[in-house]
């Protein structure tokens, strides 16, 4: 193996943060720079800014690399590589080749399935048995480029976003931002081809996505809760009125899809296609997160009335 090498990390979030985290704790590289977003207008400082501020490490924001100026300063860090870690910016390929070995970044599936923003909730969405994530040689096309190396999950019945990224991916992949390094310390990283025949693309998940039809049968229903969970959040309407349903569970029963089977103090059921769900947890339009049953209580919802009508 070579020696240390001279990192630049560019991240955003708590997955930035914690990736760069990792690399400073184990000691092994020196991270010359840190890459972030512009900062907001009215929204708090990015952690990986603050955390490297803290660390007295230099912190470049550019909203873009179109100047050259930006160019030369990335050029004059002389880096060995570029660990991109949850980036939202479009980086050209005349940033990303500028370090000596390029650039590597981050992506939560198992590529070339779930190019896109929303690649942890679709899988859910869509009934997977499987995820995980991949490190990949970024290009100008969406998640398109070689991976370098890939980490496989089951994904459980009752898994949401929470326990599918937070519980299983994010730990994992913090954990792999070493060995990432070190296959090109190694001198020889691989390259693994996407097959584009299996390649699928999907859209930022947003709420016109997560409009929950119990009038579907109870497994895509009850996907589409768990894959919206905890964002951007799945919802129905009772009377008119929107609110999000997050924890559910799915339960046995048949008769009129979208009717109330049952209020009780677990929550509410409502019936679908070959099964019922009992939903838990709602944030209603006007309100925080609460218990089902409180809400059903406040909203006069009763056994024989419709959600969604």
């Amino acid at each position: 193996m070579t020696d240390k090498m001279r990192l630049i990390v560019m991240g955003q979030q708590a997955f930035g943060k914690d990736a760069l985290a990792k690399l400073l704790e184990e000691g092994r590289d020196e991270v010359v720079a840190v890459y972030c977003e512009p900062d907001r207008a009215g929204k708090p400082v990015d952690p990986i800014k603050e955390f490297a501020l803290e660390k007295g490490l230099p912190v470049y924001q550019p909203a873009h690399f179109n100047d050259q100026a930006d160019l030369d300063q990335l050029a004059a860090l002389n880096a060995d590589l570029m660990v991109m870690a949850f980036v939202n910016v479009f980086v050209p390929e005349v940033a990303r080749d500028t370090p000596r070995l390029g650039s590597i970044c981050f992506h939560p599936s198992l590529l070339p399935l779930h190019r896109g923003p929303s690649a942890v909730n679709w899988p859910i969405i869509m009934g997977s048995r499987e995820s995980g994530f991949s490190w990949f040689y970024p290009t100008d096309g969406l998640d398109e480029g070689d991976v370098l190396l890939m980490w496989k999950c089951p994904i459980e019945p009752d898994d949401t976003v929470i326990d599918l990224y937070f519980k299983k991916i994010y730990p994992a992949a913090i954990a792999s931002v070493l060995q990432v390094v070190d296959l090109f310390r190694s001198g020889n990283p691989p390259h693994i081809e996407q097959d584009e025949s299996l390649a699928t693309y999907e859209r930022r998940c947003t709420k016109k996505h997560t409009h929950i039809d119990w009038n579907k049968p109870v497994a895509q229903v009850y996907n589409l809760i768990r894959g919206a969970n905890p964002s951007p959040g799945a919802w129905t309407t009772l009377n008119g009125a929107e609110v999000q349903v997050f924890d559910a569970a799915r339960v046995p029963g048949d008769g009129i899809s979208s009717r109330v089977t049952e209020v009780s103090d677990q929550g509410v059921t409502v019936q679908c296609i070959g099964g019922r769900i009992l939903i838990k947890r709602v944030r209603p339009a006007d309100g925080g997160k609460v218990a089902a049953s409180e809400w059903a209580a406040a909203a006069g919802l009763a056994a024989g009335q419709n959600l969604g009508a």
